[in-house]
């Protein structure tokens, strides 16, 4: 016997509200745990470099810089699979269908379990041949291999407690994730100084013991995490008679992967490229890599509000496209739009203002390595904001199941414009032609992003089911498809 399709919720008061009252305050503080989030996120990665460039050395901050973006890269993996679990989760709550949300739970679990033993793996195997594919300084490789080697073993906890984070912004809760990110950094923090030099018992660990911090860190609060959702009872969470949710629902996993796939790829072409980025930088030696990865360690900040805010307006537009609120989704957006120009314009701003206060916590505040830094910053930040617009169309884009259109733009943006330009520029210009690739992907990005989104079909896409006959989501009045998995669409 198939499970109620329409099983509501619990009470409204114990769940966040994304479907009704004022779009502006509720973006807004949706918005800002998952800011609080990614800041976290990256303060806890920049005291990391901290500890490492200023008392291991340059050679061990590169070390950490190459090692970082393949983190990046294996995160990318999966970050699809989280969104559309978010977006599935997101509007299967609007549509007050628990039965399907715990299904897409439980298929989520199993497969995040499953896909991060088998690359943890193969990573662990595979890290000194990785790294030398970047060619990664040969002065920085041994610490590479000792720092990557225990991220990998971390890489199941990360995978996981991702997905945690994902599934519970899906269900309005951006709050939950952010404690317990707050949790995880207090740890990594405390840890990372006490693990690198040793105290007492505890031995010095060198570059090895910043990413033990992380292990022990990400594990402790992931686990404290899942008993705290239990202990509140949360109506997501999985109890011993409804283990039978565990077992991959095919046409849920389907969507997951179908429609993640190509929101992973995103985040792919963004490592990637990166990766081909390190790999230009590496090149000029140690002094000019150290410079670039600080800035890049600046850069997270920068992009914090955009990225948040796509998030955001994702789990939101999710929700209403869900509860067929269609004319609230293109106000989300206008909102969120103007959200960015306000934060990460902001941002950028005072990154031009303090730019050596800034960098000069990473790096002596003499030498080239500095130089470097400020002058690649002024070339680069004021695109970000550029960035950010394109974030939050992508974040109403995608929360209908429209995947294919950003990832497009994207692979153009980067892959056939600023990759391009780098690599034929530089013997004429040099490193120069690296860092203004940055900008000019950056204005493609955008125009591509802002032509889609007016003139694009994804207010007719679908996550799991074949839209129905009569339906016009372009009326604003419609919904998509997200007919619950055991019913049968209406003819």
């Amino acid at each position: 016997m198939s499970a109620n399709p329409q099983q509501s919720p619990p009470n409204k008061s114990s769940r966040p509200d994304l479907v009704n009252g004022p779009i502006a305050k509720t973006l807004l503080m949706f918005a800002l745990p998952v800011l609080g989030s990614n800041i976290l996120q990256s303060l806890n990665a920049s005291v990391n470099a901290i500890w490492v460039g200023h008392y291991l050395g340059e050679a061990a901050l590169t070390a950490t810089s190459n090692a970082n973006i393949i983190l990046f890269f294996l995160l990318g993996v999966v970050f699809g699979i989280s969104m559309a679990t978010t977006i599935l989760v997101g509007q299967s709550i609007g549509g007050r269908d628990i039965n399907r949300a715990k299904r897409v739970v439980g298929t989520g679990a199993t497969f995040f379990a499953t896909l991060s033993i088998l690359v943890a793996a193969a990573g662990y195997i595979f890290t000194p041949h990785i790294l030398a594919m970047m060619q990664t300084p040969a002065d920085a490789a041994p610490y590479a291999i000792a720092y990557l080697r225990i991220i990998f073993i971390a890489l199941p906890m990360m995978y996981f407690y991702n997905f945690m984070m994902m599934t519970l912004r899906g269900a309005g809760d951006s709050r939950t994730p952010f404690y317990f990110m707050l949790l995880s950094v207090g740890l990594d923090i405390a840890l990372n100084p006490l693990l690198i030099f040793g105290l007492g018992p505890v031995p010095a660990m060198g570059i090895a013991g910043s990413a033990l911090a992380t292990l022990i860190a990400q594990s402790g609060s992931l686990l404290l995490m899942i008993a705290f959702l239990y202990r509140r009872k949360h109506f997501l969470a999985l109890h011993s008679n409804e283990l039978n949710y565990l077992k991959p629902d095919l046409t849920i996993l389907r969507a997951l992967v179908l429609k993640g796939l190509p929101m992973g790829l995103q985040m792919l072409v963004i490592s990637s490229s990166a990766l081909v980025m390190i790999s230009l930088v590496n090149g000029y030696g140690s002094q000019v890599t150290a410079g670039y990865g600080v800035t890049s360690q600046l850069w997270t900040y920068v992009q914090m509000p955009a990225l948040a805010l796509g998030a955001s307006v994702s789990s939101m537009a999710a929700q209403n496209i869900g509860a067929g609120r269609w004319d609230r989704v293109s106000r989300i957006a206008g909102i969120g739009v103007g959200y960015n120009f306000l934060l990460t314009g902001a941002l950028v701003a005072l990154l031009y203002l303090f730019d050596h206060a800034a960098l000069g916590l990473f790096l002596p505040h003499e030498g080239e390595a500095m130089a470097v830094a400020r002058h690649i910053n002024n070339i680069v930040a004021w695109s970000f904001v550029l960035f950010g617009v394109t974030m939050v169309l992508f974040g109403v884009v995608r929360s209908t199941g429209a995947v294919m259109a950003p990832l497009v733009t994207l692979f153009i943006a980067i892959w056939l414009v600023r990759l391009p330009f780098a690599k034929w520029l530089i013997p004429t210009y040099g490193a120069e032609a690296i860092w203004w690739s940055f900008p000019l992907g950056s204005v493609v990005l955008i125009v591509l992003a802002m032509a889609y989104y007016r003139y694009g079909g994804w207010r007719k896409a679908h996550m799991l089911a074949a839209q129905p006959r009569g339906l016009a989501p372009d009326t604003g009045m419609a919904t998509p498809a997200m007919t619950a998995v055991d019913e049968k669409p209406a003819s």
